[in-house]
């Protein structure tokens, strides 16, 4: 029996229904690059997400025209954040579960790869030194990248660390050949979160990085510039009140030590500044505790000392007898 092929224009249709009802159904995505991911990769992606996570790739053309469509459609508005963010080789995995706990699962499936010639280097590329185990017929490409060498054995062996690809440079034939000659490939590739999609808010994927303890770090920071501005400009904010009360306090009770003016909470201060000496007084049970801790401590260190002074006696007693 022939098996029915699908046109192009009813493979658009169902692409179409399926982004759709996928929106409709996903309130969280990310956004993913997918530069230098084979279809292979990809397909153990899509298996070790299966679950609460669906990975949807296509045209950009495509899945634009579809986002602004549906949110057109339904209302939707929030939708069209999408669209900004669908340039170059990306794809789209919606998601149900912890977003932070999806981008770990993705980025499981990286994936060595060759140093392929005009590449630009995501990384830098360093040879480090050691035995090559090529034959000297092979020191041509050492020569070529400046690469000193020697002959150790009948095989070619590189003396220092050689930085041979710089990051964000285009890899060169020789680079290459060498690379591919030494079997090393230096690059890894996967699905990179590049914008993160939730409940028609779009931020940066270092959001998901943080924890508690940096929420809570930022907002004692931005609580304290709060309260220093306020202070500053006497401006009064909930954040300074405390700081702004304690002040105020102080003042009032500089004018009571300074006339005849007096309350409570002053009171006890003008009682010092008349007598010293109840000052002293009130520190005078904690110096005593600790000048009648101070011989205990030393009759103890002596009973220490004691026991073993007196072994040693008997010790050389023994030894004579």
């Amino acid at each position: 029996m022939a098996v029915k092929k699908i046109s192009k224009a009813e493979k658009k249709i169902n692409y179409d229904k399926k982004l759709c009802r996928l929106m409709d159904e996903y309130s969280q995505i990310l956004i993913v690059g997918a530069d230098n991911v084979g279809s292979n990769q990809i397909q153990n992606i899509r298996q070790g997400l299966r679950g609460d996570s669906v990975l949807l790739m296509g045209k950009n053309t495509m899945m634009k025209r579809t986002v602004r469509l549906h949110a057109e459609r339904t209302g939707n508005d929030a939708l069209n954040n999408l669209v900004p963010l669908l340039v170059g080789n990306v794809g789209l995995i919606f998601t149900k579960g912890d977003l932070k706990e999806v981008r770990e699962e993705v980025a499981k499936y990286k994936i060595g790869a060759p140093a392929r010639v005009g590449l630009v280097a995501p990384t830098d590329v360093v040879v480090p030194p050691g035995n090559t185990g090529l034959d000297p017929s092979q020191t041509s490409f050492f020569q070529v990248l400046n690469i000193s060498t020697k002959i150790n054995k009948g095989t070619v062996e590189i003396l220092t660390h050689v930085e041979l690809i710089k990051k964000g440079d285009k890899v060169g034939s020789s680079e290459s050949a060498l690379l591919a000659k030494l079997g090393i490939r230096p690059f890894s590739y996967a699905l990179v979160v590049q914008s993160v999609y939730d409940n028609g808010s779009v931020f940066d994927p270092e959001v998901l990085d943080l924890t508690e303890d940096h929420l809570a770090q930022k907002f004692a920071a931005g609580l304290s510039m709060v309260s220093s501005l306020s202070l500053a400009i006497s401006f009064p904010a909930l954040a300074a009140a405390p700081h702004m009360l304690m002040n105020a306090y102080k003042n009032v009770l500089a004018i009571s030590v300074e006339t005849e003016y007096t309350f409570k909470q002053a009171e006890k201060v003008k009682e010092y500044l008349k007598d010293p000496s109840k000052f002293a007084a009130a520190f005078a049970p904690a110096a005593s505790a600790s000048s009648a801790a101070a011989p205990a401590a030393a009759k103890l260190e002596e009973k220490k000392e004691e026991p073993e002074e007196e072994s040693d006696d008997d010790f050389v007693s023994g030894l004579f007898d």
